[in-house]
């Protein structure tokens, strides 16, 4: 019995140090006398779970990301030019977009001095043609490179003819006004205009606001040749303004005649529009 006692003393004493000592001691520092299998039942148990827990987290982690890849763009979906003088949903939603690149605009739907430099400012920092029109190349950056209604389909068609009713609208408003005499920084329908005050009305007339002064008007359109004119354009020569009435024809409020009149055009204007 003292043998036996005497054996299974050391036993006891071995136990209790090894679990005392388990949080300060590696398992590899352990003395070698302690009995290999419960060495390598601690070693075992230790390697095993150690990878268990590193191997389900990257598989949790890399399914998270994936749904936040696809963000909805902010698209414009008019496929008609926005310049000065548009209004509608379709300049909110450029307001809305100019806004998220930094602009501060009124979200009103007119497209008036404020919106027309804030589009400048973004063509001008993203390396657009800066003339303050919104077609295909702005709109397609504005949407993220993908121009939505843009070139190529048959949308563009129906604007072109809408454009030439317009026109011709607004050729019909300026020859209401013929008669009227000539007075300097006057726009009174019936009574006098000068020539930008005459474009000014006449564009009005179809839903569409200008500036008021020429150099404003030649500022906010895009500039075309004679081939490109549409009845409803604009001619303009150095200091003179009026509205292109087709073929050789102009409708304007001129100093010479001293009042609003249709006549041929002469010398070499250019041509701008607000198509």
């Amino acid at each position: 019995m003292a043998t036996s006692n005497s054996h299974r003393a050391p036993g006891r004493a071995i136990t209790p140090s090894a679990t005392a000592d388990a949080p300060c001691v590696a398992p590899e520092a352990r003395p070698s006398s302690a009995p290999s299998s419960l060495g390598s039942a601690f070693a075992g148990g230790t390697a095993q779970a150690t990878p268990a827990v590193p191997a389900s987290t990257p598989a949790v982690a890399s399914p998270v990301a994936a749904p936040a890849a696809p963000t909805p763009a902010k698209a414009l979906h008019s496929s008609k030019k926005l310049r000065w003088g548009s209004q509608g949903s379709s300049v909110e939603k450029l307001q809305s977009a100019l806004n998220k690149e930094g602009a501060s605009l009124a979200v009103d739907g007119k497209f008036g001095k404020l919106t027309h430099g804030a589009v400048k400012d973004y063509q001008r920092d993203n390396g657009l043609q800066v003339d303050g029109v919104v077609g295909p190349e702005t709109r397609g950056s504005l949407n993220g490179g993908a121009s939505v209604g843009g070139a190529g389909t048959s949308v563009p068609t129906q604007g072109a003819s809408s454009s030439s009713s317009s026109g011709e609208a607004i050729v019909d408003a300026a020859r209401t006004q013929i008669g009227a005499s000539y007075s300097w920084g006057s726009s009174k329908p019936g009574v006098s205009f000068d020539c930008s005050g005459l474009t000014q009305y006449a564009y009005k007339q179809v839903g569409i606001d200008l500036p008021r002064t020429s150099g404003q008007q030649v500022a906010a359109a895009t500039q075309i040749s004679k081939s490109e004119a549409q009845p409803g354009d604009i001619v303009v020569w150095p200091g003179h303004m009026g509205i292109y009435a087709g073929g050789d024809k102009v409708v304007d409020a001129g100093r010479s005649p001293g009042a609003v009149t249709e006549r041929t055009i002469w010398g070499n204007p250019t041509f701008i529009t607000f198509r």
